[in-house]
């Protein structure tokens, strides 16, 4: 005759196990180290002095070579960011949202130098917090 246990077992693989990363912060840390790369090329290009970014009158104008230094950050800061929630690291989630907030609202600000580009690294980056603020990291 077996007995069942009165409370269940924790541990990898049972509930509230930290055995593997749940869905959704896989795909937000997949997610960043998609982002955080492609800042970081955008970034690379506006520091090189190239000419694909240009924008006449706009209220947020900075040098190109500024937008370059920002964008690169930012990318450093979201791989570091994705590295930890892929790792489940306890500060990555809230380190992930703010980097990720802070890269949409850049974004949007860097749309009239280069839409077809600052748009869906904004999707990318509205998927990322739907993800970090959805899931629940074990």
């Amino acid at each position: 005759m077996t007995t069942v246990p009165s409370r269940p077992e924790r541990g990898p693989g049972g509930p509230g196990g930290s055995g593997t990363t749940n869905g959704a912060s896989l795909f937000a840390g997949s997610m960043m180290m998609l982002s955080g790369p492609l800042s970081i090329l955008m970034g690379a290009s506006g520091i090189a002095h190239d000419t694909l970014f240009a924008a006449s009158r706009y209220s947020y104008r900075f040098d190109v070579t500024a937008w370059g230094w920002i964008h690169l950050v930012i990318g450093l800061a979201l791989v570091v960011a994705g590295l930890g929630v892929l790792t489940e690291q306890g500060w990555s989630r809230g380190a992930g949202m703010a980097v990720a907030a802070i890269s949409l609202i850049t974004q949007f600000m860097f749309v009239p130098y280069y839409p077809l580009w600052a748009i869906p690294v904004m999707t990318l980056d509205l998927l990322i917090l739907f993800a970090l603020t959805r899931g629940r990291m074990a």
